[in-house]
Order: structure tokens, then sequence, then C-alpha cells
């Protein structure tokens, strides 16, 4: 068996002090906001803060929840970039679960701003029950979250410093049948774009189009501009991007993404989908010309993250678990060439 972590080992992977290291896993000041994330993060994946596995509960013929619930979920809901209720994306998430909360008769508590401030000297840890994280979520925030011993489930987030239930759209299976189905057409060279570590769900994305590729025997020849941080700025991204070939299509982590890319293909005199095509993820730009895109039943994702909180508060023993929400690939076959 591994033995334990050593700083060191840390120190290494990340390539700072062995003092930087220890300021950041003891939150000590003396550090930077970036290299701290970037520390827990590699202490997370060293498996630094993995506990024992607790003892395998029985999944058997779970017991249904009732439909009445008491107690108060707390919400953490980081206001960043496009992450808030006004996301076409972010938004339904966030309704699908204060609905669910709502339907059950349970008290909300939301927190879009956290700290740690906010988690500890403002909250009661007693009258919580349980925790759904939206999106992304600084380690550090996490990490203090553990200190309430309750219940957390992410939604369309994952860290490798904190184990706990997450709820997915499952990326990896709906990016793989969008990349079959355009194959199936004949359309042979691709371009991914989006910034691939922006998000978990952006790089199994990437993942599922590299490997599609790669069972068809396709060869990848991805510009590595078009995943970098430039792809999270299309505008930015144009400018610096040679556009002297282009592929049959462009497939874009999002439809955001598309759609700001068809804008700026168009500012500079090529057509889509007459030149190209471009195709998206998660259906929230219905009016783009985007060939193919799979829905995400926001909604649900938030709701299956409170019915797996509950079901978590009442069971705390057994290996955590990652679900996955089926998309639906849509084809627009009017945006065509």
């Amino acid at each position: 068996m591994k033995g334990k972590v050593t700083i060191q080992e840390i120190a290494d992977l990340v390539g700072v002090s062995k003092f930087a290291v220890s300021r950041a896993l003891s939150s000590k000041p003396g550090v930077s906001a970036h290299t701290r994330e970037t520390i827990l993060k590699a202490a997370g994946q060293l498996g630094y803060f993995r506990k024992n596995e607790p003892p395998r509960a029985a999944y058997d013929n779970r017991p249904p929840l009732e439909q009445q619930q008491s107690g108060t979920i707390l919400i953490l809901f980081p206001n960043v970039r496009y992450q808030n209720r006004d996301s076409v994306y972010w938004g339904p998430v966030f309704d699908g679960i204060t609905n669910r909360l709502n339907q059950m008769g349970m008290d909300i508590l939301t927190l879009t701003e956290p700290s740690s401030d906010n988690l500890f000297s403002l909250l009661n840890p007693g009258a919580i029950r349980g925790i759904v994280t939206v999106g992304s979520i600084s380690t550090q925030i996490l990490l203090d979250s553990r200190r309430l011993d309750i219940p957390v489930v992410m939604v369309d987030h994952m860290d490798p410093a904190f184990q706990c239930d997450t709820v997915f759209t499952d990326n990896f299976n709906g990016m793989k049948e969008l990349m079959v189905k355009l194959i199936s057409k004949g359309l042979r060279t691709f371009q991914f774009v989006g910034y691939i570590k922006d998000a978990p769900s952006f790089y199994e994305r990437w993942l599922a189009f590299r490997t599609t590729l790669e069972e068809h025997e396709i060869e990848l020849r991805q510009d590595p501009l078009l995943i970098g941080p430039e792809a999270v700025d299309p505008y930015a991204l144009m400018k610096l991007m040679s556009l002297d070939v282009l592929p049959d299509v462009f497939v874009c982590a999002h439809d955001t993404n598309a759609a700001f890319l068809i804008e700026e293909l168009a500012k500079r005199g090529i057509g889509v989908p007459e030149q190209c095509m471009v195709t998206g993820f998660d259906n929230t730009a219905a009016s783009s010309p985007i060939l193919a895109t799979v829905n995400v039943d926001m909604g649900l994702l938030g709701e299956r993250a409170v019915d797996q909180l509950l079901w978590r508060s009442e069971n705390r023993g057994g290996s955590y678990e990652r679900k996955l929400i089926a998309g639906q690939l849509i084809m627009r076959e009017q945006y065509a060439r």
C-alpha cells in the first residue's frame, strides 16, 4: 500500500518550496491565491487528503425519500464570469435545485460570494443539513467546508482535493455521439475550440473528441491555440489563429462559444455553413446556425443533486457516487453544406 504523501512530493510536483506547500496546506499567509490553489489540487491528485475508504453500504432497494423534508440546504453558487443566475446554463441548474427543495418544503440559504468568513462566522453548522455546490468552487472553500462535517454534492465540478458525490452531464458519450454522426456524414477535418482546462466538463468533451477521431483512424491535427486560454475569448482568438485552411467543422466546447465563433468568422467574411460548419454542446443558442449540439437538461442536474444530497444525509457510509445525466444529440440539417 502506498505510504503517506509527503510535503516534498507535493513540492516536487508543483515546482515550489516545501515552505510554500506547508503554508498552503495549513491555510497560512505567505503564498498567492493561485499558488495555493495549485498546491491544494496537486495534493489532492497525490491523495494527500484522501481518508480510508468507508465501508461499502448496501445500495440495493434504497428507500424512497419522503416527499416533505426538514432542515436547511446551503447552495454555494460563486458569481464568477458567466456563472450566475442570469446565465442560460447555470440559471436553470440553480432553478432545478431550488424548485426541488421547495417541493420538499426545505429552507434554502444561498451564498454567491462564499468565503471562509461566510462559512464559519455566519453559519450555524448544526442547522445546515447539506451543501450543494454549483459550478467552479475554490479548493480552499471546499476544504474549509469539510469542517462542517455535513454532506456535499457538487454539480458540474470535481476537485481532486475534495471527495464527495457529484452530478454531471454525460459529456463523454454526448460528444462521442456527436462526433460519430459528423464522421458518418463524410466529414474528415476537425478543430476543437474551447479552453479544455476551464471546466472538467470541457475536458471530458475534448477527450471524447480526440478518442473518436482515433477510433475512426482520423489524424488529430489540433491547433493548440484553439484549446488554450485564448479560446475563452473568441474575438482575441480570431486575431491570433490562422484561417488559411479551414476544417470541415469547428467542434466547440459549448454553444455560447460556438455562437461567438460564428459571429467572428462572419466578420472576417467566412460563411457558416457555406465554407465551414460549427457545432456546440448544451443547446443554449438555438437561434445561431449551429449544425449540431447536445441538449443538456440543466434543471434535472439540479434536481438530482438535491435527491443525492438528501439520500447521502441519511446514508453517510459507502463510496462516493458520480451520477451522469444523458444528453440528447440535436442535428440541424439546414446548417449542413
